[in-house]
Parts: structure tokens; sequence; C-alpha cells
């Protein structure tokens, strides 16, 4: 390298790989850094946090609780800075509530696009204990002619080319409407923040992509024009070439995930399973309402049975049980299971690609093999 180098040295423009490129040392560090659920752990109604799917966009950072302060500004008539305990003398809020990455699937994808190489586990889901986020917005008093909350989390680092502290937006109309249920959290089942989902303290978005959850968080501006920084106008777009805007991402698309059955193979993962009667469950979501159905396919997804679904109505935001029961075989079989949710989205059997690789939520395919 020639000169004194930049930001731009250091850090890549977005690319898709070639057809016949396989994963790179640099995805194989971000997946060692980051980690979804294991499927098996689908059958707790909530995860607990080291199972928790996570996604560190750069450090996480040295947080003292103690000297941890959220300031609230901008276009407010009262300006606020809290500390965790004035925060937690509010009175306590709790929502479950399911949290998934928008690059969920991305690996699936071909040509895939070159990022953290998510096959289907980036999910997981918590009992969020907090203020709730309108409560804070009242208590400021947002002004006239405000549109946006601007979140800004503790940690810093440069992404294609940008240095920036991780920052996103959310309309103001969401951000003050109670119904919307975000938080702004210190607890996670119960206990203290651990480091990789916040710690001291975060935003957490019901029925959003991850990405709009803000960790770390210590910073809300209340601003008269919508975000345009990066991680809002640039890098979460739906996109088919570099050069469009985009849609943003935001609401979560349906899904639903079975516990694999049976016992796997260590390196394939394929599962083996024996002749008769074989539960089947798992979880299925969705940010645009309730799953109202999940279906299971054993035969190559020419025929469809329904699951039974459990959902808990208190909890909106969080995640349904379903299962059923299939009867094994011996011989090779595909499982595929798919979601429809109350506004009349179903998961896809053939995936919709963008550039990031955002909300690929194609049908879940488990190959299983049933001894004689």
């Amino acid at each position: 390298m020639d000169g004194i180098p930049d930001l731009r040295d250091v850090s890549a423009p977005g690319r898709v790989a070639g057809l016949d490129e396989g994963i790179s040392t640099a995805e194989l560090a971000l997946a060692a850094r980051n980690h979804g659920l294991p499927l098996e752990a689908l059958r707790y109604d909530t995860s607990p946090p080291g199972l928790h799917y996570v996604l560190v966009h750069y450090d996480i950072p040295s947080a003292d609780a103690d000297a941890w302060r959220l300031t609230v500004g901008g276009l407010v008539r009262r300006p606020l800075s809290l500390d965790l305990t004035a925060l937690r003398a509010r009175p306590p809020v709790t929502h479950r509530v399911t949290l998934e990455c928008a690059g969920n699937g991305r690996a699936r994808l071909a040509p895939r696009p070159v990022s953290q190489p998510w096959l289907v586990e980036a999910v997981g889901t918590a009992d969020w204990t907090g203020v709730p986020l309108a409560d804070l917005l009242a208590e400021a008093g947002t002004v006239e002619g405000a549109v946006e909350a601007v979140f800004t989390g503790a940690d810093h680092g440069v992404e294609r080319g940008t240095e920036q502290d991780y920052q996103r937006g959310l309309p103001l109309d969401m951000a003050t409407d109670p119904a919307q249920g975000v938080l702004v959290a210190y607890a996670m089942n119960g206990a203290p923040l651990p480091p990789q989902h916040g710690h001291p303290l975060r935003l957490v978005v019901p029925g959003w992509y991850g990405m709009a959850s803000v960790k770390w968080l210590r910073d809300i501006t209340v601003t008269d024009t919508p975000f345009t920084g990066f991680q809002q106008a640039v890098a979460y777009r739906y996109r088919q070439t570099p050069d469009e805007p985009g849609e943003p991402v935001e609401v979560i698309a349906p899904r639903a995930l079975m516990i694999p059955p049976g016992f796997p193979d260590f390196m394939s993962r394929t599962r083996v399973v024996r002749p008769g009667p074989v539960p089947i469950a798992g979880r299925a979501w969705s940010g645009h309402g309730p799953v109202v159905r999940v279906e299971v396919s054993s035969d190559g997804e020419e025929s469809w049975a329904d699951a039974e679904v459990t959902a808990d109505p208190a909890r909106p935001w969080a995640w349904a049980a379903w299962h059923t029961s299939w009867t094994a075989t011996p011989g090779s079989f595909r499982l595929t299971v798919r979601a429809t949710d109350a506004a009349g989205h179903t998961q896809p059997l053939a995936a919709s690609w963008n550039r990031g690789g955002f909300g690929n939520n194609l049908v879940q395919r488990v190959e299983v093999v049933c001894l004689t």
C-alpha cells in the first residue's frame, strides 16, 4: 500500500460473491464472533441468553453501568439525562419479544451477498424488561414539527469506508405510540443485560428486524427530518442493484422453524429417525401479525398437512409454538415447514434475492433418513 492509508483502504464496499466462490476467511471470522440459536433450543419458550442469536456490528463496548447515562434531547421541551438508577425507579414493563436478524437466511441465497453468513438460526426470544420508550418521550415532551427519534449506541467502527457510531431511527409516531411496545430495556429474562446483548441498556423494537433494536444505547435525539445515517439509508435497504435507493428493511417476514427431529450426523447435520410416529414441533413468528397457520410437507412439497399452532394472545410479539406428528418409514425424506400470518403473508418456496441478503424467509427444509 503506497502513501498514507485512509478508511477506504481498510473497509471494503459491499459485494456479491461469485457463483463458485466459497465462504471467505473474513466471513468465517464474522461467523465465529456472532452466533445463531441452536435449533434444538426452539423447545424453550424463552431463549437462554447464551443461546439467543448474537450479532455485534463492531466491538462489544466497555460499559460501566454505574456511570452510564442515557440522554434524550433534540426537539424536546425538557431534555433528560438519566442514569440506570433513575430508569429502574420507574415502573418496570416486561415484554416477551422475538428478535430476528435481517440477514437471517443470507447464506442460502445464490449468488451469496458477502457478509455474516447466516443460515436460519439468527433468532431468539426473551423477556425484556425496561421503560416504555413512549413514556420517556412523553416526559421529555417532543415539539411540533418533530418527525423522527434517532438512537445512538456506544459501539463504534467503520463500514464501507464510513466511520460511525451504530445509529438507527424510528418514525416519531411509532416511537411515541405505547401500543408499539418499544422498550428501553435494562434486563433480559429477569437478569441484567449480558454484555453481548447490550449491557447496560438497549432498545427493543417488537416486530422489526433486529437492526432497529440498538444495543449499548446512550442517546436519543428527536429530529425534524428523517434519519439518513449509514445504517438507515445505506446498509439496511432492499436493493437489486448497487445504485438504486431501495426500500427500507423494517418489519419481520413470517417464518416457521422446526426442531430437527431424531438425532444428527456430526458434519452434515442430516437427521436420523427410526420407523413409526415422529413428533415434529417448532416455533413460528411474523412482524405483520400473529401466525395463523403452519404447514408441514414430507413428500417434496406436493402436499401439506396443518400443524397445531399455539399462541399466547397476551404476548403478541413472541413466537408461537406449533406441533404435529409424522409417520416415518425407511428411506430418505425432506421435511418442509412454512408459516402464514394474519395479514396473509406466506413463506415462499423460492427465495427472493436482494444484494444485502435481507428478509430471506425461504421455507425451512430438513433432510431426514429413516433407518430400517
